[in-house]
C-alpha cells in the first residue's frame, strides 16, 4: 500500500445561461445540457412556456436552480414573470418572494 494522495474530482457546478438566439435559460452541468426553461419574450414580459430537466439530472435540485435563476434574471431585466409552465408555476407557489413581479396568466 502506499501513502499517495487520492485525486478527488471536484463538483461540479451547474450554471445557467440565457441562450436568447434559442429563447431559453440553460441550465449546464459540466460540458452537458441538464435542462432548460423556454420562454418567450413579450411587452415588457417573460412568458414563461416550457421546463425541461433530462432524466439523468432529475431528483438533484437542478430545476429549482434553473427556476431560480431565470426568475431571478427576469426580475433584474425589471420584466414580469408569466408562468404558463407548469414546473414555473409551482416553483412561484412556493417562493411568495416573487409575487410582486407575477402576471398570472388568465385561465
Amino acid at each position: 500500500m502506499t501513502d499517495e494522495p487520492t485525486l478527488v474530482d471536484e463538483p461540479v457546478q451547474p450554471e445557467v445561461v440565457d441562450n436568447e438566439l434559442e429563447d431559453r435559460f440553460e441550465l449546464w452541468y459540466g460540458d452537458r445540457l441538464a435542462g432548460f426553461a423556454a420562454y418567450r419574450r413579450r411587452d415588457g414580459g417573460t412568458v414563461f412556456v416550457h421546463t425541461v430537466i433530462e432524466p439523468e439530472f432529475e431528483g438533484k435540485g437542478l430545476g429549482s436552480v434553473l427556476a431560480r435563476h431565470a426568475l431571478d434574471a427576469t426580475v433584474a431585466r425589471g420584466e414580469e414573470i408569466v408562468p404558463v409552465c407548469p414546473f414555473i408555476s409551482a416553483y412561484l407557489r412556493k417562493h411568495p418572494e416573487y409575487d410582486e413581479h407575477v402576471k398570472w396568466p388568465a385561465s
